[in-house]
Order: C-alpha cells, then structure tokens, then sequence
C-alpha cells in the first residue's frame, strides 16, 4: 500500500502541490486534471526523482519520503517517463534482462514483448535509438516494467506523442496489466478511455485533490460539462 500524507512541495517561491493526502492500495488509479495542476510533479514525487517540502511518504508501512529514485526503485516503485529514455548501446534485450534482475532466454524476454503487441522477433535485438518511434519506446517501457513485476507502476501521460493504432493498443496493455499485476498502477492522465478502465479516478487541480471516486462517479461530471475529458482544464483551472 502507498500513502501520501499532506504532500506539498513549492519551488521558486510558487506552491505546486498543496497538502495532498492519497491511500492507493492494488488496481488501478488514474489521476487527472488541467495542465498545470500538479499531476507530473506528483508523479515524480512518489518516483523520487524530486523530495517533497513537507509531508511522507509511506510504502507498505516505511517511511521512504528521503529515498531517491534508486533506492525507491529497490523497494519495488517503477516509474514510466513522458518521453521515454533512450540507451544508446543498449539492446531490447539487454534493458528487459536489466529491469527483471536477470538473465532472461531469448524466449522468455520475447513473451515480454509479445505482451505489450511487438513482434518479438522484430525487436528483441533492437538498439534502443533514434530509430524506435514513440509508440515503440513506449512499449518497449511499459514490457520493462512488467518484465519487474514491481509494487507500484507510474506512468507519466504513457498516450503522449503516440499514433492512435499505438493509443488503441496501449489500453490494451494496461487492462492485461490490471488483469496480470497485484500491485498498485498509477497513471497520470486526461485520456477518456484511459480513465474509463480506472478502478478509481484522482482529479488534481491548482496543485490540490478536488475530488477521488470511482468511474462512475467522477466520469460524467467531466464528461457532461461539454463532452470531453479535456474541458476538466477549462472547468477546474
């Protein structure tokens, strides 16, 4: 279980997040909101690549609030990037075996990769370049994160900058990953299909929780002020 206890964290004299307070247990949480509103810098607290001001942490019980990225990392936290990391020299292959923890075969890294909808073959033997789009690198991510089997998976806006043959299939990926994963998912997200499959949905706004329910209680209001996930900017900002 991950809790967040009265998070706040300011930077060059501005308050970004505001005593934001959240218990997330297994399934998974989708957090929205407007632009602005705090969502990737919650993401990237929980991650540890930024110390909140004020405020804990607590993991399954420990208090991890000063860990950073890596130490985190160790005590089970993954963390999908808006744009993902390229590795040049790094094969496919190598970065799955680096995210289980061990030499994986060639069969056993592709199954990885066929879960995410890559050809394996096509692949596994692929340098982590230029030469990967979006869509591809996004994947390949996610197909490391679940190569870890963590507690808690982030994922950073996972549909920016991808075609939509590649959005459709991404939700794909994280309903097998509900269905497969015992353990917490955490997306931050303004994509209507994407909250649709969300156990629960957070929405942040001006650096605060304005409201958490469930699909069918947070959906409509967003949905009814004019149709569309992305007025949740207009309406809340």
């Amino acid at each position: 279980m991950l809790e967040l206890q009265n998070i706040c964290f300011t930077a060059d004299g501005k308050d970004i997040l505001k005593n934001v307070s959240l218990t997330l247990g297994d399934g998974f949480t989708a957090v929205t909101g407007p632009n602005g509103g705090g969502k990737s810098t919650l993401a990237k607290v929980v991650a540890g690549l930024i110390t909140p001001t004020s405020g804990k942490i607590i993991l399954d019980g420990e208090d991890i609030t000063n860990l950073d990225i890596t130490e985190r990392a160790k005590k089970g936290i993954s963390f999908a990037f808006q744009s993902p990391v390229k590795f040049k020299g790094l094969t496919v292959h190598d970065l799955i075996n680096l995210a289980h923890g061990s030499a994986l075969s060639m069969t056993e890294a592709c199954a990885y990769l066929s879960e995410v909808g890559l050809c394996a073959k096509e692949y596994i033997n692929r340098e982590l370049n230029a030469s990967l789009s979006g869509g591809e690198l996004k994947r390949i991510e996610i197909a490391m994160i679940i190569a870890r089997g963590t507690k808690v998976s982030l994922f950073d806006e996972p549909e920016a900058g991808i075609d939509l043959w590649s959005f459709q299939n991404l939700i794909r990926v994280f309903e097998n990953m509900r269905a497969k994963i015992h353990g917490t998912i955490m997306i931050i997200s303004h994509q209507e299909r994407i909250l649709n499959i969300a156990d629960s949905i957070v929405l942040l706004a001006d650096g605060a929780i304005q409201k958490i329910g469930t699909k069918e209680e947070i959906l409509p209001e967003l949905l009814n002020y004019s149709g569309s996930c992305s007025a949740i900017t207009e309406k809340f900002s």
